[in-house]
């Protein structure tokens, strides 16, 4: 269960127990597996979901987590991680790590994990600040009067430990998971869709054609029979949306792209080569759309990692998706 979302296996388990444990990574060197924010739940029965580390400090969290969920208080670890450790973990060197670990108690914190996955499922963002000498916290939304480092937070999109003396004090900030859109069941979408889905992506798949939209071709995938405008303006494609266009019919593919065109979206993506491309931006230049908002496209798609067949080159584009949403340039 290590791979899944910590605050939903969190929920769910207070649910049948009184207790459990959650602890997050409030700080971390510069080559750690897991980011700011990132987070393992515990419960009895060694249950665990979500990772702090990528293995390297898991056991000890875990182990500190059985005193938590026996009545223990909220703690603030810190982890030396040795460059051989590091090394195991697939890392150039070790460094020192920080993990807040906090016990969740099913009367009192159900509400507040309930509170974290409705503004998920809402795409909303939520901040959450705590105090790591005293376990107390303070849940914030986007849109209220926020505290300044909240607001720092916020607009960055990044969690932050902001230490003092006796402690500190931790914002964590939950973002809506990136929504991608596949415009095309395609084999390259097929494959794509499933690596989505394995990095948290909220994949859906558009597509007018039923005999290619099919659960059999994505299961657990959410699929939309219907052509890309509909589908799109009742999605609501909002600042984290990834929108790839896959078809290779150009009337499916334009209208996909024009109505990305004309969203905030992070990302748009369309499948073909520099001459199918060119053509493509005449359509588009043809139905309104300007030099400077056709520059928007990721056009051949992916990263050019000399991909071939549909398994690599939903690997080459999924890449670049990722590599624009963390603003890497």
């Amino acid at each position: 269960m290590k791979d899944q979302n910590p605050v939903e296996a969190a929920r769910r388990w207070l649910e049948k127990h009184d207790r459990i444990a959650l602890a997050t990574v409030v700080s971390t060197w510069g080559s750690a597996p897991v980011p700011i924010g990132g987070q393992l739940a515990v419960a009895p029965g060694e249950h665990f979901a979500g990772s702090v580390s990528g293995g390297c400090v898991e056991a000890d969290v875990i182990a500190e987590a059985a005193e938590v969920m026996a009545g223990g208080h909220a703690r603030l670890l810190s982890f030396g991680v040795t460059d051989e450790m590091a090394w195991l973990a697939g890392l150039p060197c070790g460094g020192t790590i920080k993990i807040f670990l906090e016990p969740l108690e099913a009367r009192p914190d159900s509400a507040f994990l309930d509170r974290i996955l409705d503004a998920q499922r809402l795409r909303q963002t939520l901040l959450v600040s705590i105090d790591v000498s005293t376990g107390s916290r303070d849940v914030l939304e986007e849109g209220s009067l926020l505290p300044p480092a909240a607001a720092v937070c916020l607009r960055s999109g990044k969690s932050r430990l902001i230490e003092t003396h006796d402690g500190g004090n931790f914002i964590q900030v939950f973002l809506p998971p990136v929504r991608l859109v596949i415009a095309g069941a395609t084999h390259i979408g097929q494959v794509l869709a499933s690596l989505a889905r394995e990095i948290g992506y909220d994949v859906v798949v558009v597509d007018p054609r039923g005999a290619f939209a099919t659960e059999d071709r994505f299961a657990d995938t959410k699929i939309v029979n219907e052509w890309p405008k509909d589908a799109m303006a009742t999605l609501g494609v909002d600042a984290r949306s990834a929108i790839v266009a896959l078809t290779h019919a150009e009337h499916i593919d334009d209208e996909a792209l024009s109505a990305a065109l004309r969203s905030p979206c992070i990302y748009i993506g369309a499948l073909g080569s520099k001459r199918t491309q060119a053509k493509r931006v005449e359509r588009l230049e043809n139905a309104g759309f300007s030099e400077v908002e056709m520059a928007r496209i990721h056009a051949p798609v992916g990263l050019a990692i000399g991909a071939q067949g549909p398994a690599e080159i939903a690997v080459s584009v999924l890449a670049e998706i990722v590599k624009v949403v963390r603003g890497v340039e």
